[in-house]
């Protein structure tokens, strides 16, 4: 009798665990815990080698400006150089989405504002004002209150829940309005020649919202495939793959045009605002973080 109560232990046990582990429900505190922690560290590593990387480039452009006949800024080997930095950088955040939440990666952006202004100031001579300071410190805040509520929730990333969250209504209203979007401020770019910080910027966060849909799934189906759930046979693994890459070029353009026409104090916050923004919308639409989430922690997060 006692055998068998045992066994039908275990058994119970056994199916809660593997049901926790397909599932959204949240892991236990420790290992949740240790999760977000690495999940941390890898995205402040990443964002502090965006920082560098995006003043080398704002330094290549300015030194290619001083000369008489500047080649393009794509020959120069230390612009080649912050690009490598960059992919360092994007490499770490890649890892970060694949243990941690969107919406608690993102915010961790707010590292790289404030090591880019500092390095800006050092090394590119640009001022500092106290309305800098001021934006910094809020920023500071706004992330610990982003950090500190956000939705502690870990999920398995399969390539059947990817397709199940594309053809998801939300998304698909989202997408189409994010295409409008896109399309409206590139033709104010392209036809009428509006070259204003916001207008490029908000074109990189558009495309940012895709990088981050497509490289948490990319990164989540290789942590499955690692944990013995092979992915990489479903279609929807190399359509991610490019969505991720093509977003990822196309958004270094638009952000390096920012770089070339604006400092460094202002490219960075901006794009931070409009990036996290970006990338929590995406999260909370696309991966549904928000499911079942509490109306304090949701508070407090929007209010972060």
């Amino acid at each position: 009798m006692t055998t068998a109560t045992s066994v039908t232990t275990a058994q119970l046990l056994f199916n809660n665990v593997s049901e926790q582990q397909n599932s959204t429900v949240p892991l236990t505190w420790d290992s949740l815990h240790q999760i977000n922690v690495l999940g941390t560290v890898l995205a402040i590593t990443g964002n502090v080698l965006i920082s560098i990387s995006l003043n080398i480039q704002k330094y290549t452009h300015v030194r290619l400006l001083c000369q008489e006949s500047p080649a393009p800024y794509y020959r120069s080997k230390l612009w080649w150089c912050g690009i490598f930095l960059m992919g360092m950088g994007e490499l770490g955040n890649f890892a970060a989405y694949g243990f941690a939440p969107a919406t608690l990666v993102a915010p961790l952006g707010c590292v790289s504002v404030i090591a880019s202004a500092a390095i800006s100031v050092l090394f590119l001579k640009e001022k500092m004002r106290s309305s800098d300071i001021l934006g910094g410190s809020l920023a500071v805040l706004g992330t610990y209150l982003l950090v500190t509520f956000a939705i502690n929730v870990q999920q398995e990333i399969t390539a059947a829940k990817i397709h199940k969250y594309i053809v998801s209504w939300p998304f698909l209203v989202y997408l189409g309005l994010e295409f409008i979007l896109f399309i409206t401020f590139l033709y104010l770019f392209k036809k009428r020649g509006m070259k204003h910080i916001v207008v490029l910027l908000l074109m990189s966060s558009l495309l940012a919202s895709l990088t981050v849909i497509s490289v948490k799934a990319v990164s989540g189906m290789i942590t499955s495939s690692m944990k013995g759930q092979l992915q990489f046979q479903y279609p929807v693994f190399y359509v991610m793959v490019v969505i991720m890459v093509a977003s990822c070029i196309f958004q270094v353009q638009f952000l390096n045009q920012a770089m070339k026409l604006y400092n460094a104090t202002e490219v960075v916050p901006i794009n931070f605002v409009f990036f996290t923004t970006s990338a929590i919308i995406a999260g909370v639409i696309f991966y549904q973080e928000f499911h079942g989430a509490a109306l304090l922690n949701i508070f407090m997060f929007l209010f972060g």
